[in-house]
């Protein structure tokens, strides 16, 4: 159960990255997204997170190494906002239960996230042994971040539906193409991973998806819609994706955006998709 100190938390940002760059192992990094070809440390992201009035945070994995995880978990023994890492883990090793006991014992590391929207296999998240792999986050409460491009949501049903115990969450909607306008199969498609309770929704990461340069809040509102109207308010939740955000969008521009949209919406929804969902979520 989440602890007191959660359950009167405001506001969590459930999704954003601090790295030491490294050109090698930030290859993913072009050349186009120079802004981030820096630097991003916990000091740097707290500065942001106390400007915007929120208490704590998740942070996530973009390298694929336990290097990275030591790194976050050392950021997080530091910096007591940091309330839960998304780590790596080889889910299709013959050490994993190893590997997932050693984790078990470090409170902060709520879950794991696969870079699965980089893979040439597509459907990789199906192949037996990484299924195998997300058979055994259960025993250790760990949650799994899916994180996807649009045109691997088709395979997700079948993913989370072998799984109905463990909690999943759709990192950045599926980053549907906004700046092309894409909408009609993706939200065909979400509409369906939505039909599954175990499976939450993070908005987060629409602005590096939409026209970097000239885009509008209007142009992510009806991706908004479609999110809202599919997971419901218990089952969303709020991540700047700073500092990749930045290529597009300062922190303040993403929090103002998805701030508005749901300012129609009531305190106690408002409070679940910008706190409590998240202290749910990753048991915080």
């Amino acid at each position: 159960m989440p602890n007191k100190d959660a359950e009167t938390m405001l506001r969590i940002d459930a999704h954003h990255h601090i790295w030491k760059y490294d050109p090698v192992r930030a290859a993913w990094i072009t050349d186009e997204m120079a802004a981030i070809k820096k630097d991003f440390l916990p000091e740097d992201f707290h500065v942001e997170l106390l400007k915007n009035n929120f208490d704590g945070s998740i942070v996530v994995q973009t390298d694929q190494s336990e290097i990275e995880n030591e790194f976050l978990l050392s950021a997080a023994a530091g910096y007591d906002f940091i309330r839960g890492i998304v780590a790596w883990v080889d889910l299709q090793a013959k050490n994993l239960d190893d590997r997932l006991v050693f984790y078990s014992k470090f409170e902060k590391i709520k879950g794991f996230r696969h870079v699965l929207q980089s893979e040439a296999d597509r459907a990789l998240m199906l192949k037996p042994s990484f299924m195998n792999g997300i058979a055994q986050l259960g025993r250790f409460g760990f949650t799994y971040d899916i994180l996807i491009l649009a045109d691997q949501l088709k395979f997700i049903p079948e993913f989370v539906a072998a799984f109905p115990d463990q909690k999943f969450v759709i990192d950045h909607i599926a980053k549907p193409s906004i700046r092309d306008t894409e909408i009609a199969d993706w939200t065909n498609h979400i509409k369906e991973v939505a039909k599954y309770e175990n499976v939450f929704c993070k908005i987060s990461g629409m602005v590096t998806e939409a026209d970097w340069s000239n885009w509008r809040k209007e142009d992510l509102f009806p991706y908004i819609d479609v999110v809202a109207e599919s997971f419901g308010t218990s089952r969303i939740m709020f991540g700047s994706d700073w500092p990749v955000c930045l290529v597009a969008a300062s922190y303040e521009q993403v929090w103002n955006v998805v701030r508005e949209y749901f300012s129609k919406f009531s305190q106690s929804e408002q409070e679940l998709i910008f706190g409590r969902n998240a202290i749910q979520f990753y048991n915080l």
